[in-house]
């Protein structure tokens, strides 16, 4: 058996902002975008036009691994942050951690700088500005 998992982000409106910001962070490439307006109309929910430039579905590719986006639905309950899971990172360069771990700071709050560990020749925790946390661990030798 075989399963992929890849984690699903959810925003309140902001899901443009925060995949562009996740591309440049993390050197994604955008795969695609649909907004709630791409989908046939439903006579019983209108959208307005607010509603249909939201994004229903976003996908990011991250090196190997897809990220996906969307905005919440107008008028769903949205639980703003939390750390009950947080994204792992593992370059296996460190000038390449400083990149990625910088760019996540921006705006952001820097929970555990990079530093040596005795696990890691760098690792460090940050939240970024949309209130998602990121481990971001080189890995050590073997």
């Amino acid at each position: 058996m075989s399963i992929r998992l890849n984690p699903y982000f959810v925003f309140n409106g902001n899901t443009r902002e925060a995949l562009d910001f996740y591309a440049k962070a993390l050197r994604g490439n955008v795969v695609g975008i649909m907004t709630f307006g791409d989908m046939p109309e439903n006579p019983s929910h209108p959208l307005t036009d607010e509603m249909k430039n939201l994004v229903m579905h976003a996908q990011l590719k991250v090196g190997d691994t897809d990220l996906m986006f969307s905005d919440t639905f107008p008028g769903t309950a949205h639980q703003a942050e939390g750390d009950t899971v947080q994204i792992a990172i593992h370059p296996s360069e460190e000038a390449e951690a400083w990149e990625i771990f910088n760019a996540l700071a921006d705006g952001g709050q820097v929970v555990m700088p990079l530093q040596k560990t005795d696990w890691s020749p760098l690792y460090g925790i940050v939240k970024d500005r949309f209130g998602v946390t990121f481990q971001v661990n080189v890995p050590g030798e073997e």
